[in-house]
């Protein structure tokens, strides 16, 4: 991901730039991706979409989504 871009996903969300890179999955700690249509934090791994609500990412598993 280039700088460019990870400032405009980050603009996008209304999260801090620097807060969004450092976030990873609470269950596999692994990197997640920006949905900017739905406004989710996206874990692949996990099979899991976290919701960004008004810029805040909500990083529970409870709150999370199942993916396909």
């Amino acid at each position: 991901m280039t700088e460019e871009h990870k400032e405009s996903v980050a603009a996008a969300a209304g999260v801090d730039r620097k807060m969004l890179e450092s976030l990873v999955c609470p269950v596999t700690q692994k990197p997640l991706d920006y949905d900017r249509e739905a406004g989710e934090l996206i874990s692949r791994a996990a099979g899991l979409a976290f919701p960004i609500r008004d810029g805040i990412p909500i990083m529970l598993v409870d709150e999370a989504r199942e993916i396909d």
